[in-house]
């Protein structure tokens, strides 16, 4: 159905894919983090709330190259701040939909893995979703996750030390800054429910013989820019994802990959955003800390 839908988009004149990949849903005034009460692909119970001190929320200053000045973007930090010199920390890079309070049950999810709080997780929101300034951009997206790595850095993180995470569109910054890294050299990539390319992802969803540059002027293309990392991956997608098809985009992603180590997680029955709970909480979470604490 939704393939369908993205179908009628790309014949109307006026959605072409590079608006319809970015869904900004309404406009937000705060983050409400627990108190948000809107759609949700899970929520968690109370032994996974984060304490009040170890949530940080600021902003980032992102400037693309040839850009003038530089765009707002809002960040949410989960953890030590001080500890960053010495913890591992997760770069969250979520998906296209809203903003930062539809993904933070994902977030919380990954601090706690292994134990309570165990990892630093950061998160943004891409110029444009939440309270970020701007407008979204492919390169303005990559732009936001690397001002997010340079504050890491800044911070006294090492990039032996840092986990890229990237879901859905997420893993077009994680893929791109992996393979070509601005800041930090990433140690381990985590990607769920990948897209192979912008072009792929015309091609599912209108089903025509088209060249995907007539739909798009996105350059997005993780099948490609897999095949140059050599970190290693854990790839997790859902076998009955209905947004991104396992076999058309997964699977790509996951053979081109060439490095020193890959693990791959097909999750039976789960559609898009249900892989973490079709794997269950704590299976989920044991297979990603079994992969950060791999030598």
């Amino acid at each position: 159905m939704r393939k369908f839908a993205l179908f009628l988009l790309l014949l109307t004149g006026c959605a072409r894919m590079d608006n319809a990949l970015y869904n900004l849903g309404d406009k937000i005034t705060e983050y409400k983090l627990d108190q948000y009460t809107g759609e949700q692909d899970f929520i968690l119970d109370a032994s996974y709330t984060i304490p009040d001190s170890l949530i940080h929320q600021f902003t980032l200053a992102s400037q693309a190259p040839g850009e003038s000045s530089a765009t707002t973007i809002h960040a949410i930090y989960i953890g030590d701040i001080s500890r960053i010199a010495t913890d591992t920390v997760i770069l969250y890079c979520h998906g296209n939909k809203w903003h930062m309070d539809f993904y933070w049950q994902r977030a919380k999810l990954l601090a706690n893995t292994g134990s309570k709080n165990r990892f630093g997780v950061l998160m943004i929101d891409y110029r444009g979703f939440g309270l970020s300034e701007g407008n979204p951009t492919e390169e303005g997206m990559y732009a936001d996750v690397d001002a997010a790595q340079r504050w890491l850095r800044d911070n006294g993180l090492t990039g032996n030390r840092l986990v890229v995470y990237g879901f859905s569109l997420g893993s077009a910054p994680a893929c791109e800054l992996t393979a070509h890294p601005r800041t930090l050299s990433p140690a381990k990539l985590l990607l769920e429910a990948p897209f192979a390319s912008a072009a792929v992802m015309v091609a599912d969803g209108s089903q025509l013989n088209m060249p995907g540059s007539y739909y798009t002027d996105l350059q997005i293309d993780n099948a490609e820019e897999i095949k140059t990392i050599q970190q290693p991956l854990l790839w997790i997608h859902g076998m009955n994802d209905n947004f991104l098809g396992i076999e058309t985009h997964g699977e790509v992603v996951f053979r081109n990959h060439n490095g020193v180590y890959k693990e791959a997680h097909r999750i039976a029955g789960a559609d898009h955003g249900e892989v973490p709970a079709k794997t269950g909480f704590q299976t989920y979470s044991n297979l990603i800390l079994q992969f950060i604490t791999r030598p």
